[in-house]
This record gives structure tokens, sequence and C-alpha cells, in this order.
């Protein structure tokens, strides 16, 4: 009795958490599964919607899930990040361009909003447009007209703008870098999607999706995740949210070997290391003194340190260690 009461709890944090999945968005937490009836309701709405989060969180997932809910959803979804681009590119990619507006173009070029007309164009980090090229997004979300860049015949169209900003609006607006009048227009319907660290339980939920992933492509297999690596994922604050969870599950399956997902295939910044223990002196010394602990035993050693034992065998040659 007391044999199936330990294994039960020994896998107790193996236990996959129901989840909900959402256009692309994959949930447990009660938090997430409030913000989906949300965007649910606001995608029946034809307004502007500026959706607030940090980095990492899903926001052009949301924006997708909005559009694919409305009724515009056979319509065209286009989406821009207006942070990556100077301010020419940026002009020419929303409105478009005529033949010899500028140096370079050889050609006619239609923007996004021409693009998206009819649907849904997505304006990611919204907050980082500049200042002259707010004017011309203004008229377009006034009148639905805009010319092209070089042009003169005004284009008509019928698009529902979506944007997103980890910025808060209303402060660009206080420091003279966003017009007032631009955010009233776009921010109609503010929804705010919350941070990885603030949705309790969506860890493992993501977790084994992104490991379900991975498994998919072939190669290494991941079947358990070692109970000290679970707590350890869920104990960190996840400042690039679900983006950064993908990309430690990707470098697990890199630098690990085996069905059990360990501590030591977990990115430094997650096992909690200083800069300079992630130097290979740093982690020549965690070995030998595994190695010590573990009177010689490398396979003993390898449990300490977290790691799979041909990992372990692997980097104690690579390292030159005896």
């Amino acid at each position: 009795m007391l044999h199936n009461i330990a294994t039960s709890c020994c896998m107790c944090w193996n236990m996959r958490p129901q989840t909900t999945h959402f256009h692309g968005l994959v949930a447990a937490s009660a938090a997430m599964r409030d913000f989906f009836g949300l965007v649910e309701r606001v995608a029946a709405t034809d307004s502007s919607v500026l959706i607030r989060g940090e980095t990492g969180t899903g926001k052009e997932l949301v924006a997708r899930a909005i559009h694919k809910l409305s009724t515009r959803r056979e319509g065209p979804f286009q989406a821009v990040n207006c942070a990556t681009l100077t301010p020419e590119h940026l002009a020419s990619e929303l409105f478009g361009h005529v033949r010899g507006a500028f140096t370079g173009a050889v050609r006619d070029r239609r923007g996004l909003f021409a693009l998206a007309d009819g649907g849904t164009l997505f304006l990611d980090e919204v907050a980082e447009i500049p200042l002259d090229i707010q004017a011309r997004l203004l008229r377009v979300l006034q009148e639905h007209v805009f010319v092209p860049l070089g042009g003169s015949e005004p284009v008509q169209v019928n698009v529902r703008v979506v944007a997103a900003t980890h910025r808060a609006l209303r402060t660009a607006v206080s420091e003279g870098r966003f017009r007032a009048d631009l955010m009233y227009r776009i921010r109609v319907v503010p929804i705010f999607l919350p941070r990885l660290v603030d949705r309790p339980g969506d860890v493992p939920a993501l977790l084994w999706q992104f490991i379900d992933e991975h498994n998919a492509h072939g190669g290494r297999r991941v079947e358990r995740v070692q109970r000290k690596a679970m707590a350890l994922l869920e104990a960190y604050d996840w400042p690039g949210n679900v983006r950064e969870l993908r990309n430690v599950v990707e470098y697990a399956f890199a630098v690990g070997e085996g069905p059990e997902l360990r501590v030591g295939e977990l990115t430094p910044e997650i096992r909690g290391e200083r800069p300079q223990a992630r130097q290979e002196g740093g982690e020549a010394q965690r070995i030998r003194e595994a190695l010590r602990e573990a009177g010689g035993r490398k396979d003993r050693a390898a449990e300490i340190l977290g790691v799979h034992r041909t990992t372990l065998w692997r980097r104690m040659r690579e390292l030159g260690i005896r």
C-alpha cells in the first residue's frame, strides 16, 4: 500500500493538466479561460481593439483569434511589427507607394491597408509608430481613406484595426510621443493579456504542449519531467513569457538525451546560475564536486547534477575530466 502511495506521489508532478485550446493559444488557468471568453465577446463587435501585454505573451495569436471569430473571418488578415521598420519603410508597408515615390520604388506596390481590405490589420508595437505616420493612420481610421506614398488618388478601404503594445499609450501621449486623438481611435476596446507568471497552472500545460510538438518531430522523445526540473520551471518568473518557455524546451531537446527532461537540461537562468558559473571552469568544478560526492560513480554523479549519464560522460570528455 505504501509503495502505491509513493508511486502516485512521484508521478503527480508529471500529470498533465486539463487544457483549453483556443485558436493556437493553450492554457489551463482560470485567468486565461476568462480571457478567452472576453476575446470571443470582443470579436463579435467591429470596434478597434488594443491588446496590452508583455513581449512573448502571444499578442498576435490573440489578434488572429479576434479575426477568426469575427464577421470578417472570410477576409484577409495582415500583420506588421511597427518597431522593426524604418519610418519610410513602415509608411510604404502600410499605405503602399507608386512608382518613383522614392529611390528604389521601381513599380507600384500595394500596402497592408489595401491588402487587408474587408478583413483585419494587426499593428504590433503600435506605440513605436513615428508621429508623422500617426497622422496618416488617424485619417484611415476616421475616413477609411488613404493615399499611397507619391500618389494623388485616395483609396477607399474597409479594415478593422487590432493593435498591440507592451507600453502604456497614455504615458506615450503625456510624453508627446503618441497622438491623443489616435490613441482614442485605437483604444476603443482595450484588453489585457496576462503575463505567464500570473497564470497559475499554465507553465506545465504549455511545457507539455511544447514537448509534444518536439516529440512529433522524431529523434529524442521526452515522456516525463524530473521533479526538481518541474519545480524550477514553476518557480521561475518568466520575463520572456510563453516565448521564453518555448525556447527553454527547444534548448532542452537540443542539449539533453533520454526520455526524462532533467534539471541539467534547463537554461542557466532557470537553474539560478550566476554568469561566471556558466563558464566551462564553473561547469568542470561542479562535475568534479559531484564525482567526489558520488565516490567516483558516474551514474550517481549524473543524478546529483540532474543530467543523463551519457550527457555527463560527453561533457567530461569535452572538458578533459578524468
